[in-house]
């Protein structure tokens, strides 16, 4: 059985400042879709991802701000934060996961999976940066 992760709605309070907002990450518009005044979606892609986010009027009734820890993969953390960093996007610096929990800069020996730098869309949802330098997929 073949499965895809498509789309991920996050819920906004004001979507022209999140589709300014994501733009200003690189995301493409793929839809900037009107029904009336009580419907707009836009859809969203990041550079090189299968999957997209759509934010909206009318989408979803969860909380704006309130989806946390999705992950955006890359395969050069520190070039990534950096030219979001030049874009104006508020990016915390790289942490991994040591023998004491989460611990400021790189991992290490700069395993997959295993660096991370935080961020936050006007409304609060959350992401990752999640640096994977050889990807098997």
């Amino acid at each position: 059985m073949d499965m895809k992760l498509e789309l991920v709605v996050l819920p906004v309070s004001d979507v022209d400042r999140a589709k300014e907002y994501y733009e200003r990450l690189g995301f493409a518009v793929d839809v900037d879709h009107r029904a009336g005044d009580d419907f707009r979606v836009v859809q969203l892609s990041p550079p090189g991802s299968a999957c997209s986010i759509a934010i909206g009027t009318g989408v979803t009734d969860a909380e704006p701000g309130s989806v946390r820890g999705l992950h955006l993969v890359v395969t050069d953390i520190e070039a990534t934060r950096s030219e979001l960093l030049e874009r104006g996007v508020e990016v915390g610096g790289p942490f991994h996961m040591g023998p004491d929990g989460q611990t400021p800069g790189l991992e290490p020996e700069r395993r997959d999976y295993g660096t991370f730098a935080p961020f936050s869309d006007p409304d609060g949802n959350t992401w990752l940066l999640q640096e994977v330098r050889s990807h098997a997929r």
